[in-house]
């Protein structure tokens, strides 16, 4: 049971570094904070980014559920 959770730890780990590098960066600066709040508006978001922020998501509750289940355990 042990070992599972540790690789399952350790995929988690690796997908949720993956997703967040293969993510787009946000613009830096004043313009990019403006530029950044109507692009939540208007949904100028791109497909891979969000789907790379639901993997990460995933990744990222899989990741917590797992290293608190490991902790528990031992």
């Amino acid at each position: 049971m042990i070992i599972a959770l540790v690789v399952l730890l350790v995929i988690s780990s690796l997908g949720l570094i993956a997703t967040v590098l293969l993510q787009s960066g946000r613009s830096a600066g004043l313009s990019g904070a403006i530029a950044g709040a109507g692009e939540s508006f208007f949904g100028k978001k791109k497909g891979m980014d969000e789907l790379f922020g639901k993997l990460s998501s995933v990744f990222a509750i899989l990741f917590l559920l797992s290293s608190l289940g490991l902790s528990l355990l031992t």
